[in-house]
Protein backbone atom coordinates (compact mmCIF):
# COMPACT_ATOMS: atom_id res chain seq x y z
CA UNK A 1 0.00 0.00 0.00
CA UNK A 2 1.37 3.42 -0.97
CA UNK A 3 2.91 5.35 1.89
CA UNK A 4 3.11 2.36 4.21
CA UNK A 5 6.18 3.82 5.95
CA UNK A 6 4.61 7.16 6.86
CA UNK A 7 3.53 6.39 10.43
CA UNK A 8 5.96 9.01 11.77
CA UNK A 9 4.33 12.44 11.62
CA UNK A 10 7.49 14.37 10.73
CA UNK A 11 8.30 12.03 7.82
CA UNK A 12 4.71 12.19 6.67
CA UNK A 13 4.72 15.99 6.72
CA UNK A 14 7.94 16.31 4.72
CA UNK A 15 6.60 13.92 2.11
CA UNK A 16 3.21 15.63 1.79
CA UNK A 17 4.65 19.17 1.61
CA UNK A 18 6.94 18.08 -1.22
CA UNK A 19 3.99 16.50 -3.01
CA UNK A 20 1.85 19.60 -2.44
CA UNK A 21 4.54 21.83 -3.93
CA UNK A 22 4.71 19.50 -6.92
CA UNK A 23 0.94 19.75 -7.37
CA UNK A 24 0.33 16.14 -6.36
CA UNK A 25 -1.57 16.76 -3.11
CA UNK A 26 -5.26 17.60 -3.06
CA UNK A 27 -6.42 20.67 -1.16
CA UNK A 28 -10.02 21.35 -0.18
CA UNK A 29 -12.27 24.34 0.52
CA UNK A 30 -10.54 27.09 2.47
CA UNK A 31 -6.96 25.98 1.72
CA UNK A 32 -4.25 28.57 1.18
CA UNK A 33 -1.97 28.10 -1.81
CA UNK A 34 1.78 28.10 -2.20
CA UNK A 35 3.30 31.47 -2.95
CA UNK A 36 5.44 32.08 -6.01
CA UNK A 37 8.53 31.71 -3.86
CA UNK A 38 7.54 28.21 -2.86
CA UNK A 39 6.73 28.80 0.79
CA UNK A 40 3.36 28.25 2.37
CA UNK A 41 0.99 31.20 2.51
CA UNK A 42 0.71 31.53 6.27
CA UNK A 43 -1.25 34.03 8.27
CA UNK A 44 0.50 36.36 10.68
CA UNK A 45 -0.63 34.13 13.52
CA UNK A 46 0.00 30.42 13.47
CA UNK A 47 -2.08 29.10 16.31
CA UNK A 48 -5.84 28.97 16.37
CA UNK A 49 -7.36 31.71 18.53
CA UNK A 50 -10.26 31.13 20.86
CA UNK A 51 -12.55 30.51 17.89
CA UNK A 52 -16.02 31.50 16.81
CA UNK A 53 -18.27 30.07 19.46
CA UNK A 54 -21.98 29.88 18.77
CA UNK A 55 -24.55 31.61 20.94
CA UNK A 56 -24.62 28.47 23.09
CA UNK A 57 -22.08 27.96 25.85
CA UNK A 58 -18.78 26.89 24.25
CA UNK A 59 -18.33 24.15 26.89
CA UNK A 60 -21.22 22.02 28.20
CA UNK A 61 -19.90 20.47 31.41
CA UNK A 62 -19.56 22.39 34.69
CA UNK A 63 -16.26 24.24 35.08
CA UNK A 64 -15.74 24.72 38.83
CA UNK A 65 -12.83 27.11 39.46
CA UNK A 66 -11.14 24.60 41.75
CA UNK A 67 -10.83 22.24 38.75
CA UNK A 68 -10.32 24.53 35.77
CA UNK A 69 -8.89 27.74 34.48
CA UNK A 70 -11.06 28.88 31.58
CA UNK A 71 -9.84 30.61 28.40
CA UNK A 72 -12.87 31.37 26.26
CA UNK A 73 -13.76 28.13 24.46
CA UNK A 74 -11.04 26.20 26.32
CA UNK A 75 -10.66 24.93 29.88
CA UNK A 76 -7.34 23.92 31.45
CA UNK A 77 -7.11 21.37 34.24
CA UNK A 78 -5.57 22.70 37.45
CA UNK A 79 -2.82 20.31 38.51
CA UNK A 80 -3.81 20.42 42.16
CA UNK A 81 -7.20 19.00 41.07
CA UNK A 82 -5.42 15.76 40.06
CA UNK A 83 -3.91 15.19 43.49
CA UNK A 84 -5.18 11.91 44.91
CA UNK A 85 -7.23 11.12 41.80
CA UNK A 86 -5.38 8.02 40.66
CA UNK A 87 -3.79 7.35 37.31
CA UNK A 88 -6.62 8.30 34.94
CA UNK A 89 -7.87 11.86 34.61
CA UNK A 90 -11.48 11.97 35.85
CA UNK A 91 -13.88 13.11 33.15
CA UNK A 92 -15.07 16.04 35.25
CA UNK A 93 -11.45 17.29 35.42
CA UNK A 94 -10.32 16.48 31.87
CA UNK A 95 -9.24 19.57 29.92
CA UNK A 96 -11.32 20.89 27.01
CA UNK A 97 -9.88 22.20 23.73
CA UNK A 98 -12.53 23.57 21.36
CA UNK A 99 -11.99 25.49 18.15
CA UNK A 100 -15.59 26.72 18.18
CA UNK A 101 -18.17 25.33 20.63
CA UNK A 102 -19.23 21.89 21.83
CA UNK A 103 -22.07 20.53 19.67
CA UNK A 104 -24.74 18.36 21.28
CA UNK A 105 -25.33 15.40 18.94
CA UNK A 106 -27.96 12.66 19.13
CA UNK A 107 -26.25 9.27 18.85
CA UNK A 108 -29.48 7.79 17.48
CA UNK A 109 -29.41 9.94 14.35
CA UNK A 110 -25.62 10.25 14.05
CA UNK A 111 -23.93 8.73 11.01
CA UNK A 112 -20.26 8.23 10.19
CA UNK A 113 -19.87 8.82 6.46
CA UNK A 114 -16.92 7.49 4.47
CA UNK A 115 -16.24 8.35 0.85
CA UNK A 116 -13.48 8.92 -1.65
CA UNK A 117 -11.27 7.44 -4.33
CA UNK A 118 -9.51 5.13 -1.86
CA UNK A 119 -12.66 3.01 -1.37
CA UNK A 120 -14.13 0.40 -3.68
CA UNK A 121 -16.68 1.92 -6.01
CA UNK A 122 -15.43 5.42 -5.06
CA UNK A 123 -18.47 6.47 -3.00
CA UNK A 124 -19.05 10.23 -3.02
CA UNK A 125 -19.76 12.70 -0.25
CA UNK A 126 -23.37 12.73 -1.47
CA UNK A 127 -23.60 8.93 -1.53
CA UNK A 128 -21.16 7.71 1.13
CA UNK A 129 -20.74 4.43 2.97
CA UNK A 130 -22.48 4.97 6.32
CA UNK A 131 -22.17 3.50 9.79
CA UNK A 132 -24.63 4.13 12.61
CA UNK A 133 -23.72 4.29 16.28
CA UNK A 134 -25.26 0.84 16.76
CA UNK A 135 -23.18 -0.47 13.83
CA UNK A 136 -20.01 0.54 15.66
CA UNK A 137 -21.18 -0.98 18.94
CA UNK A 138 -21.66 -4.32 17.15
CA UNK A 139 -18.10 -4.37 15.80
CA UNK A 140 -15.17 -5.88 17.75
CA UNK A 141 -14.04 -3.39 20.39
CA UNK A 142 -10.66 -2.48 21.81
CA UNK A 143 -9.63 -0.55 24.93
CA UNK A 144 -6.48 1.54 25.18
CA UNK A 145 -5.09 3.94 27.77
CA UNK A 146 -3.66 7.01 26.12
CA UNK A 147 -2.88 10.65 26.74
CA UNK A 148 -4.32 13.43 24.61
CA UNK A 149 -2.36 16.67 24.82
CA UNK A 150 -2.84 20.04 23.14
CA UNK A 151 0.11 21.08 20.96
CA UNK A 152 0.33 24.36 22.87
CA UNK A 153 0.43 22.84 26.35
CA UNK A 154 2.92 24.87 28.41
CA UNK A 155 2.78 27.82 26.00
CA UNK A 156 2.59 30.50 28.72
CA UNK A 157 6.08 29.63 29.95
CA UNK A 158 7.69 30.92 26.78
CA UNK A 159 6.67 34.37 28.06
CA UNK A 160 6.87 33.94 31.84
CA UNK A 161 10.14 31.96 31.94
CA UNK A 162 11.92 32.85 28.72
CA UNK A 163 10.64 36.38 28.06
CA UNK A 164 9.50 35.49 24.55
CA UNK A 165 6.34 36.64 22.78
CA UNK A 166 4.10 33.90 21.42
CA UNK A 167 0.50 33.75 20.21
CA UNK A 168 -2.30 31.42 21.21
CA UNK A 169 -4.05 30.24 24.36
CA UNK A 170 -1.82 30.78 27.40
CA UNK A 171 -1.89 27.19 28.66
CA UNK A 172 0.24 26.28 31.64
CA UNK A 173 0.70 22.48 31.85
CA UNK A 174 -2.93 21.39 32.25
CA UNK A 175 -3.87 20.88 28.58
CA UNK A 176 -3.33 17.14 28.87
CA UNK A 177 -5.37 14.23 30.15
CA UNK A 178 -4.96 10.46 30.27
CA UNK A 179 -8.06 8.32 29.83
CA UNK A 180 -9.10 4.76 29.09
CA UNK A 181 -10.71 4.82 25.66
CA UNK A 182 -12.92 2.07 24.25
CA UNK A 183 -14.06 1.83 20.68
CA UNK A 184 -13.46 0.27 17.27
CA UNK A 185 -10.19 0.28 15.40
CA UNK A 186 -10.29 2.65 12.45
CA UNK A 187 -8.74 -0.16 10.41
CA UNK A 188 -11.82 -2.32 11.03
CA UNK A 189 -14.19 0.36 9.74
CA UNK A 190 -11.98 1.16 6.74
CA UNK A 191 -11.89 -2.51 5.78
CA UNK A 192 -15.68 -2.81 5.99
CA UNK A 193 -16.06 0.40 3.96
CA UNK A 194 -14.00 -1.14 1.14
CA UNK A 195 -10.46 0.20 1.55
CA UNK A 196 -8.38 -0.41 -1.57
CA UNK A 197 -4.65 -0.98 -1.90
CA UNK A 198 -4.42 2.36 -3.71
CA UNK A 199 -5.52 4.41 -0.68
CA UNK A 200 -2.92 6.90 0.54
CA UNK A 201 -4.55 9.28 3.05
CA UNK A 202 -7.64 9.58 5.20
CA UNK A 203 -9.10 12.94 6.20
CA UNK A 204 -11.27 12.77 9.37
CA UNK A 205 -13.62 15.74 9.86
CA UNK A 206 -15.53 16.96 12.92
CA UNK A 207 -19.18 17.97 13.25
CA UNK A 208 -18.60 21.16 15.23
CA UNK A 209 -19.30 24.50 13.57
CA UNK A 210 -17.16 25.75 10.69
CA UNK A 211 -14.05 27.60 11.80
CA UNK A 212 -14.08 31.21 10.61
CA UNK A 213 -11.10 33.53 11.03
CA UNK A 214 -10.39 36.92 9.49
CA UNK A 215 -13.61 36.67 7.51
CA UNK A 216 -12.49 33.41 5.87
CA UNK A 217 -14.45 30.20 6.42
CA UNK A 218 -11.97 27.33 6.63
CA UNK A 219 -14.73 24.75 7.03
CA UNK A 220 -14.87 21.90 9.52
CA UNK A 221 -11.87 21.03 11.68
CA UNK A 222 -10.04 18.25 9.85
CA UNK A 223 -6.49 16.93 9.62
CA UNK A 224 -5.20 14.16 7.34
CA UNK A 225 -3.56 10.92 8.42
CA UNK A 226 -1.57 8.51 6.26
CA UNK A 227 -3.31 5.19 5.71
CA UNK A 228 -0.34 3.49 7.38
CA UNK A 229 -1.04 5.27 10.68
CA UNK A 230 -4.80 4.83 10.30
CA UNK A 231 -4.28 1.07 10.06
CA UNK A 232 -1.72 0.91 12.86
CA UNK A 233 -3.36 1.97 16.14
CA UNK A 234 -6.03 4.65 15.60
CA UNK A 235 -9.27 4.18 17.55
CA UNK A 236 -12.82 5.32 16.88
CA UNK A 237 -13.65 5.85 20.56
CA UNK A 238 -17.18 5.91 21.96
CA UNK A 239 -16.33 5.40 25.65
CA UNK A 240 -14.08 7.33 28.04
CA UNK A 241 -13.15 5.86 31.44
CA UNK A 242 -15.95 3.32 31.15
CA UNK A 243 -18.71 5.79 30.22
CA UNK A 244 -20.15 6.99 26.92
CA UNK A 245 -18.18 9.94 25.62
CA UNK A 246 -19.46 13.21 27.10
CA UNK A 247 -20.28 16.06 24.67
CA UNK A 248 -17.15 18.09 25.40
CA UNK A 249 -14.93 15.11 24.68
CA UNK A 250 -16.40 14.07 21.36
CA UNK A 251 -19.80 12.38 21.77
CA UNK A 252 -20.88 10.23 20.05
CA UNK A 253 -17.51 9.20 18.50
CA UNK A 254 -14.05 10.70 18.34
CA UNK A 255 -10.66 9.67 17.03
CA UNK A 256 -7.86 8.76 19.39
CA UNK A 257 -4.52 8.88 17.57
CA UNK A 258 -1.84 7.61 19.97
CA UNK A 259 1.52 9.43 20.01
CA UNK A 260 0.42 12.09 17.50
CA UNK A 261 -0.28 15.69 18.48
CA UNK A 262 -3.75 16.29 19.99
CA UNK A 263 -5.30 18.05 16.96
CA UNK A 264 -5.18 14.70 15.12
CA UNK A 265 -7.68 13.18 17.57
CA UNK A 266 -10.70 14.79 15.91
CA UNK A 267 -13.78 15.11 18.14
CA UNK A 268 -17.43 14.68 17.07
CA UNK A 269 -16.33 12.65 14.08
CA UNK A 270 -18.72 12.92 11.15
CA UNK A 271 -16.96 12.17 7.88
CA UNK A 272 -13.78 10.49 6.67
CA UNK A 273 -12.49 11.03 3.17
CA UNK A 274 -10.31 8.16 1.93
CA UNK A 275 -8.17 9.17 -1.02
CA UNK A 276 -5.79 7.56 -3.50
CA UNK A 277 -3.96 10.89 -3.64
CA UNK A 278 -2.26 12.87 -0.85
CA UNK A 279 -4.55 15.19 1.14
CA UNK A 280 -3.85 18.42 3.03
CA UNK A 281 -5.93 20.82 5.12
CA UNK A 282 -5.43 24.15 6.92
CA UNK A 283 -4.81 22.18 10.12
CA UNK A 284 -1.52 20.77 8.86
CA UNK A 285 -0.38 23.49 6.44
CA UNK A 286 -1.64 26.79 7.84
CA UNK A 287 -1.85 25.87 11.52
CA UNK A 288 0.04 23.60 13.90
CA UNK A 289 3.43 24.37 12.40
CA UNK A 290 6.62 25.56 14.08
CA UNK A 291 7.49 29.02 12.76
CA UNK A 292 10.29 31.39 13.68
CA UNK A 293 13.86 32.37 12.91
CA UNK A 294 15.21 28.84 13.31
CA UNK A 295 12.66 27.20 10.99
CA UNK A 296 12.18 27.21 7.21
CA UNK A 297 9.71 29.69 5.75
CA UNK A 298 6.96 27.07 5.51
CA UNK A 299 7.59 25.98 9.06
CA UNK A 300 7.90 22.46 10.44
CA UNK A 301 4.87 20.42 11.40
CA UNK A 302 4.11 20.01 15.09
CA UNK A 303 4.60 16.32 15.77
CA UNK A 304 5.07 14.24 18.93
CA UNK A 305 4.97 16.08 22.20
CA UNK A 306 8.18 16.66 24.14
CA UNK A 307 9.11 15.53 27.67
CA UNK A 308 7.26 17.39 30.45
CA UNK A 309 6.83 17.26 34.22
CA UNK A 310 4.29 18.87 36.54
CA UNK A 311 3.76 19.01 40.30
CA UNK A 312 0.31 18.23 41.68
CA UNK A 313 0.39 21.59 43.44
CA UNK A 314 -1.23 24.99 43.06
CA UNK A 315 0.99 27.90 42.11
CA UNK A 316 2.45 29.41 45.31
CA UNK A 317 1.42 26.41 47.42
CA UNK A 318 2.15 26.77 51.13
CA UNK A 319 3.99 24.28 53.36
CA UNK A 320 4.67 24.26 57.10
CA UNK A 321 8.25 24.85 58.10
CA UNK A 322 9.93 21.84 59.74
CA UNK A 323 7.16 19.45 58.71
CA UNK A 324 7.61 16.38 56.56
CA UNK A 325 5.91 16.72 53.20
CA UNK A 326 5.65 14.62 50.08
CA UNK A 327 5.86 16.34 46.71
CA UNK A 328 3.95 14.46 44.03
CA UNK A 329 3.71 14.91 40.30
CA UNK A 330 3.55 13.31 36.86
CA UNK A 331 5.90 13.21 33.88
CA UNK A 332 5.24 12.16 30.29
CA UNK A 333 6.71 12.12 26.79
CA UNK A 334 5.49 11.63 23.26
CA UNK A 335 8.44 9.29 22.76
CA UNK A 336 7.14 6.69 25.23
CA UNK A 337 7.83 5.67 28.81
CA UNK A 338 9.62 7.81 31.39
CA UNK A 339 12.93 6.35 32.53
CA UNK A 340 13.65 8.59 35.54
CA UNK A 341 12.47 11.75 37.29
CA UNK A 342 14.55 14.13 39.39
CA UNK A 343 13.41 16.94 41.69
CA UNK A 344 15.27 20.01 42.92
CA UNK A 345 13.92 21.92 45.97
CA UNK A 346 16.90 24.25 46.15
CA UNK A 347 19.70 21.90 47.17
CA UNK A 348 20.39 19.98 43.97
CA UNK A 349 18.75 17.29 41.90
CA UNK A 350 17.56 14.15 43.69
CA UNK A 351 15.83 11.09 42.24
CA UNK A 352 12.09 10.86 42.74
CA UNK A 353 10.41 7.52 43.42
CA UNK A 354 8.26 6.34 40.56
CA UNK A 355 4.77 5.30 41.62
CA UNK A 356 2.96 2.58 39.69
CA UNK A 357 3.98 1.11 36.37
CA UNK A 358 5.46 3.02 33.46
CA UNK A 359 3.18 3.48 30.45
CA UNK A 360 4.01 3.97 26.78
CA UNK A 361 1.05 6.22 25.98
CA UNK A 362 0.31 7.82 29.33
CA UNK A 363 2.33 9.36 32.12
CA UNK A 364 4.45 8.36 35.08
CA UNK A 365 3.43 9.29 38.60
CA UNK A 366 6.20 10.02 41.12
CA UNK A 367 6.86 11.37 44.62
CA UNK A 368 9.69 12.63 46.77
CA UNK A 369 9.83 13.58 50.50
CA UNK A 370 10.66 17.15 51.48
CA UNK A 371 11.31 18.65 54.91
CA UNK A 372 11.98 22.41 54.55
CA UNK A 373 13.60 23.84 57.67
CA UNK A 374 13.52 27.57 56.90
CA UNK A 375 10.52 29.75 56.11
CA UNK A 376 10.46 31.75 52.90
CA UNK A 377 10.00 31.52 49.16
CA UNK A 378 11.21 28.41 47.33
CA UNK A 379 11.25 27.22 43.76
CA UNK A 380 10.73 23.52 43.14
CA UNK A 381 11.66 21.95 39.82
CA UNK A 382 11.14 18.54 38.26
CA UNK A 383 12.77 17.09 35.19
CA UNK A 384 12.24 13.77 33.46
CA UNK A 385 14.21 11.59 31.08
CA UNK A 386 12.30 9.37 28.68
CA UNK A 387 13.07 5.94 27.29
CA UNK A 388 14.90 7.45 24.31
CA UNK A 389 17.31 9.29 26.62
CA UNK A 390 15.83 12.77 26.10
CA UNK A 391 15.92 14.93 29.25
CA UNK A 392 14.01 18.16 29.77
CA UNK A 393 16.24 21.16 29.02
CA UNK A 394 16.53 24.45 30.89
CA UNK A 395 15.33 26.39 27.82
CA UNK A 396 12.78 25.34 25.19
CA UNK A 397 13.47 26.06 21.49
CA UNK A 398 11.52 29.15 20.48
CA UNK A 399 8.71 29.23 17.96
CA UNK A 400 6.30 32.11 17.47
CA UNK A 401 3.19 30.05 18.19
CA UNK A 402 4.47 28.63 21.46
CA UNK A 403 4.15 24.94 20.62
CA UNK A 404 5.99 22.05 22.33
CA UNK A 405 7.27 23.79 25.46
CA UNK A 406 9.32 21.15 27.25
CA UNK A 407 11.74 23.09 29.43
CA UNK A 408 11.94 22.58 33.19
CA UNK A 409 9.18 24.66 34.82
CA UNK A 410 10.10 26.73 37.86
CA UNK A 411 7.22 26.23 40.30
CA UNK A 412 7.05 28.74 43.19
CA UNK A 413 5.99 27.63 46.68
CA UNK A 414 6.12 29.19 50.15
CA UNK A 415 7.20 27.75 53.48
CA UNK A 416 5.54 29.39 56.48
Amino acid sequence: MTGSGLTDEATYDRTRIEQWRAGKALSRRGMLRLTAGGSLALTAFGSLPAGTASAAAPIVKPLPPEFFEVYGTNAETRWEALSGQGYLTPIDRFFVRNHTATPVIDAGTWRLKLFGTGLRGEPTAERPVEFTYRDLLRLPSETITSAIECAGNGRSYFASQQGQTVSGTAWKLGAIGVARWRGVRLSTVLARAGLTRHAVDVLPEGLDADYVTGGVNLGKVRRPLPVAKALQDVLLAYEMNGRPLPPDHGHPVRLVVPSWVGISSIKWLGRIEVSDKPLVSPWNTQYYRLLGPDYPAEGTVVTRQVVKSAFELPWDAEFASGGRHVLRGRSWSGNGRIRRVEVDTGDGWKPARQVGQAADRGWQQWEIPWRPKVSGAYTVRARATDITGVTQPDVAPYNTQGYLFGAIVRHPVRVV
